[in-house]
């Protein structure tokens, strides 16, 4: 724990807001915003769905509304593109696409090849492939991946023993399990099965610049990282993850707490020596190493960061790995940024997005202006 001359002053943040939210799914395209909202371009005077397939206007140019009558009241007119007032227009290769992850997800515990696939939707296996992988961020093999991981977990979460899972989820035999790993790459299938239990999940909870900081580790490594402004909120939400594990506060080893919250504050200029027992898919973590490999002190857009990982048309996916990150700071997902200017959404509140970044572009610039000094 960090004593009471090390404890930095805890200012009070701002609760994330709604919009960072909204923003963050305009950004990105998210399919699952589609119909919940609409945002308004006060330069333009027009308003569109969240989907829409134009160019992202600046941030401080938008407005968001529930419903498209209010945006019409409001003085603004519908976009001709993606026409926000009525049903949504569906292109042949989109309507393919959605049978397509349709029929995998109802064969999710069976072979498909890409040809029969691509037969079932009237399509030619590289259109198909192209267009599958455009609007959904995967190819249709690792979406058929995913869908049979998931029906693995369920199965599992239904209190199924690990090898009736196995063979129910169609993986053949538990080499193929450990091979494509369905529960993530930290609790093995008989602990997620048990939802955690029988593992014990110690935490800490501390002060930084930046409001409460907690971190939780399992006996392996670093599991979790969160911001917040309450320590009961950050216990809970802990909780909820790991519902069946015992979650105890205190017994982290110092190695593991002061690194990450020397990130925070930026006393020191990473946190990449702490071990992670962190659960998720490959593709999660090869956007989560990506982040690791962005240099302290810049950026990347969603975009930038799929071209990075050899996926460039994975952007939407990328967004998606950068929300479901569960190690903050850890893995830095507040250096991913919107392609049309400012910080963009964060879990843990746009403010501290902002913070950490500024802080880390200080940092840096100093580094290199005494360096520049001493040549």
């Amino acid at each position: 724990m960090m004593t009471h001359q090390d404890t930095p002053t805890v200012s009070a943040m701002p609760r994330p807001r709604p919009d960072d939210t909204r923003w963050t799914q305009v950004l990105t395209r998210a399919l699952e915003a589609d119909g919940r909202f609409v945002y308004a371009v006060q330069s333009t005077g027009v308003f569109c769905r969240p989907t829409c397939p134009s160019r992202r206007p600046r941030r401080d140019r938008v407005r968001f509304f529930d419903q498209a009558q209010q945006a019409e009241h409001a003085g603004y007119r519908a976009c001709l593109r993606c026409t926000p007032q009525g049903a949504r227009p569906v292109n042949a290769a989109v309507r393919a696409v959605a049978q397509a992850a349709s029929f995998l997800r109802a064969h999710a515990t069976e072979p498909v090849a890409l040809a029969d696939l691509a037969a079932h939707v009237h399509l030619s296996a590289s259109h198909l492939q192209r267009a599958f992988t455009a609007h959904t961020g995967l190819s249709p093999r690792e979406f058929h991946a995913a869908c049979r991981a998931e029906h693995f977990r369920r199965a599992l979460r239904a209190g199924h023993d690990v090898t009736t899972a196995t063979y129910e989820a169609g993986y053949g035999s538990p080499s193929r399990v450990s091979a494509h790993r369905p529960t993530g790459s930290g609790l093995t299938p008989a602990a997620y099965r048990r939802g955690a239990a029988g593992e014990t999940i110690r935490y800490a909870v501390v002060a930084c610049t930046l409001g409460r900081l907690l971190v939780a580790a399992t006996a392996r490594g670093v599991c979790a990282v969160k911001l917040g402004a309450a320590d009961a909120g950050l216990v809970a939400e802990l909780t909820r993850e790991f519902p069946a594990a015992q979650v105890r506060a205190g017994g982290l080893p110092q190695a593991w707490v002061r690194p990450v919250s020397q990130a925070v504050d930026r006393r020191r200029a990473a946190s990449a020596d702490v071990p992670l027992d962190v659960q998720g898919t490959a593709f999660q973590w090869t956007v989560w190493k990506a982040l690791q490999a962005i240099p302290s002190g810049q950026t990347r857009t969603y975009a930038a960061l799929a071209r990075d990982i050899g996926r460039p048309t994975a952007a939407r996916a990328v967004a998606r790995a950068c929300a479901t990150n569960p190690v903050a700071v850890v893995v830095p997902c507040h250096r991913v940024v919107p392609a049309a200017g400012g910080t963009g959404g964060y879990r843990w509140g746009a403010a501290r997005k902002q913070a950490l970044l500024q802080r880390e572009a200080a940092a840096d610039g100093a580094i290199d202006g005494a360096a520049s000094n001493r040549r």
